[in-house]
């Protein structure tokens, strides 16, 4: 029987935090889409306190890939090992290790360890997997490194919040507006074009055309979740050809509720983001209110946006409805 070889690879940083720290944001998987750039979603499905598995949605070279992974959390040791257990073809096994050193009071060692191998260890298959390897250990560690190094300001930065709107309509409707969202060009404001494609099934990426004030183009990209039988639908910005200001990372979900007494749902926008510091800095200063005057700014326009498309969710389930569509 032949077994492949298995290839093994580290990444480290030096980063100016404590290792408390640095370990707290390694343990805590569920807020990696907004911390970690190539993490789009993740979905705990077990823990008990020392491991814990996960189901993760991740960008590796431009794709969309899934696999689910169990970890186990050393808090003491500030080591978080981990080994995938469903894997995307043609890997077939990956795991590595994630462990914390102190090198002083605020300073810290990070390691990033990963072990793989790949079916018949095909050359390309192993290029594929390294390149997705090294690219995205580089952008977790050096996210890392930037969050950490502000862990003393870090929940200042950090905004999440939701909005909701009651439709007195089913849920299926509403969830297949959600779903189809590209149908109404009117669904995102300033919006020239929206294309919505399945990768995978289950995982759309949204692709939207927006036109500036000043006539220039700007697309933006989101990867889209769906989970149909809870009602949810998840999404993470993958891509801004123009970043807008104060925004560094956005995730969200949409969630629809039925009522407990049967006379509708309640559809809920949920908001998370971190502010872009240079961004503050350039609309508002350094002084002391910078930081709550922007938190306000991006709450307000996050919440517009959503909110016009939770109007928009219940004008379009209330009158299907009302047509007996």
């Amino acid at each position: 029987m032949y077994l492949a070889p298995v290839h093994r690879m580290a990444q480290h940083a030096v980063v100016d935090a404590p290792a408390g720290v640095l370990y707290g944001l390694i343990a805590d998987a569920l807020r990696w889409p907004v911390f970690l750039p190539p993490t789009v979603h993740v979905e705990q499905l077990e823990f008990d306190g020392a491991s814990e598995r996960l189901r993760m949605w991740v960008t590796a070279n431009g794709e969309i890939r899934s696999w689910t992974t169990r970890r186990v959390l050393d808090p003491v040791a500030h080591r978080v090992d981990f080994r995938q257990e469903v894997l995307p073809r043609p890997v077939t096994s990956m795991g590595g290790s994630w462990t914390v050193e102190p090198r002083g009071p605020e300073r810290s060692l990070v390691t990033l360890r990963n072990d793989f191998a790949v079916a018949d260890n095909a050359r390309a298959d192993v290029d594929w997997v390294k390149r997705a390897t090294t690219a995205n250990s580089r952008a977790a560690l050096d996210n890392l490194r930037q969050l950490a190094e502000r862990w003393r300001r870090l929940d200042d930065l950090v905004l999440s919040f939701e909005d909701c709107v009651h439709v007195d309509a089913p849920a299926e409707p509403v969830y297949d507006f959600l779903h189809r969202f590209g149908d109404r060009a009117d669904a995102v404001p300033g919006a020239t074009g929206i294309d919505i494609t399945e990768h995978m099934p289950g995982v759309q990426l949204m692709t939207v055309e927006l036109a500036g004030a000043d006539g220039t183009a700007r697309t933006t990209e989101s990867v889209r979740i769906g989970f149909p039988h809870a009602g949810r639908i998840v999404y993470k910005d993958v891509r801004d050809t123009e970043q807008p200001a104060l925004l560094a990372a956005h995730t969200g979900e949409w969630s629809v509720e039925p009522d407990p007494w049967g006379a509708g749902v309640t559809v809920v926008a949920r908001h998370h983001a971190v502010l872009d510091e240079d961004g503050v800095r350039r609309l508002y200063g350094d002084g002391a209110d910078a930081v709550r005057l922007a938190r306000q700014a991006l709450r307000a326009r996050l919440a517009a946006d959503s909110g016009r498309a939770l109007r928009l969710v219940r004008e379009h389930a209330e009158g299907a409805l009302a047509r007996g569509v």
